[in-house]
């Protein structure tokens, strides 16, 4: 509890910290191991070069050293952005495996906490440890690092297995089950660096969960969240659950970027509030950066020819939520949602260059469909 005292007070000053992925994390502990492996010593602090040419110093927390085997951790630190790893302890375990013909090679391993690809679409093959493109190319860079000060020789075939600490417990609270990641946390980064509260962070993780759906097929269905999401599954029963992906407020990312991963069929899943952003014409839908406007509600209801009495209520609501209730008490839904529905369907259309099929499912706060199309 008092590191989420602390981590709040740093956000309300000002500037958000900055923290370091799990990829890096994963980076310095092998440099570390390695260098206890050939010396006897462990680096700490520990350099780490990242992708975008700057080191980074992350501190050793254990190191232990076992006849041929080696290992080191550190403690993940996420600065103040809300990731479920932050604090978590990532080390790895390194034996070298002996020589080889030519240049360094890397045998990885899942240890403990550590999760298996078991579905396509993720850029590590099936029956791999969860350990993406760049957190690879971080501790090669470590391993030859080490190698060269040492004067080693990078003729080395070296064994890494990478282990997160209750690993598998923190897993359950990502994605990971759903994209086929099984037995525990997946270790990521692309620029080794995590940027507070990042858009980009999100978009990767939609788009790691489209590129696992389209191994299942071409249909996709976008919600916004869980609870909508999980009232489009029980409607489309057929479809398996990888087709079900969640983009919260990118809506216009969602759209083209299924169009780009080559889907044929979109179906959004929303709320009222969502469907009147989408109407909008909002890329991104969020309450922060996208104000509500009942105004679009004026030009539905007089398209659909209803009382300026009944239109002035709905402008002057106070949410979407409420305009919902002034419809559903005046019998108005049947004639302006269609239209609302069409606009945003619209929208939608725009976003993937006509190139998708577009549905939609409203529902209530009950799941219960208000309209269909």
């Amino acid at each position: 509890m008092p590191a989420k005292r602390t981590r709040t007070k740093r956000r309300r000053k000002g500037k958000l910290r900055e923290g370091f992925t799990t990829g890096t994390a994963a980076a310095a502990a092998t440099k570390s191991a390695l260098q206890l492996l050939l010396t006897g010593m462990p680096l700490n602090p520990i350099s780490v070069t990242l992708p975008e040419g700057r080191v980074l110093s992350v501190p050793l927390r254990r190191s232990l050293l076992d006849g041929k085997t080696s290992l080191c951790s550190v403690v993940k630190d996420a600065g103040d952005d809300p990731d479920v790893t932050h604090g978590a302890e990532i080390g790895a375990r390194v034996r070298i495996l002996g020589p080889t013909k030519a240049k360094t090679e890397i045998v990885y391993k899942a240890g403990e906490g550590v999760g298996e690809v078991t579905k396509p679409g993720l850029p590590v093959k099936v029956g791999e440890p969860a350990i993406n493109p760049v957190p690879r190319q971080m501790i090669q860079w470590a391993v030859e690092e080490v190698l060269d000060a040492c004067e080693a020789g990078r003729d080395k075939r070296v064994e890494v297995e990478v282990f997160v600490t209750d690993g598998e417990t923190l897993a359950k609270k990502t994605l990971n089950p759903r994209l086929g990641v099984l037995g525990g946390l997946s270790i990521l980064g692309t620029s080794g660096i995590v940027r507070p509260l990042s858009h980009q962070a999100y978009k990767e993780t939609i788009e790691a969960a489209l590129a696992v759906a389209r191994a299942a097929g071409r249909e996709l269905v976008l919600s916004t969240g869980g609870k909508s999401e999980r009232f489009a599954r029980r409607l489309l029963t057929t479809l398996p659950e990888e087709c079900f992906v969640q983009i919260a407020d990118f809506f216009g990312f969602g759209v083209e970027a299924a169009v780009k991963l080559g889907f044929t069929k979109v179906t959004h899943s929303v709320f009222i509030g969502k469907l009147v952003k989408m109407a909008m014409g909002l890329h991104y839908t969020h309450a922060s950066s996208a104000n509500m406007d009942l105004g679009i509600l004026r030009e539905m209801a007089r398209e659909a020819g209803e009382p300026e009495e009944l239109i002035e209520r709905l402008v002057g609501a106070n949410t979407a939520r409420h305009a919902l209730e002034i419809m559903q008490e005046t019998r108005s839904t049947e004639s302006i949602i269609p239209k609302l529905s069409e606009r945003a369907m619209e929208v939608s259309r725009n976003h993937s260059q006509g190139k998708l099929d577009i549905h939609l499912f409203l529902f209530d706060y009950n799941g219960q469909v208000i309209f269909k199309a």
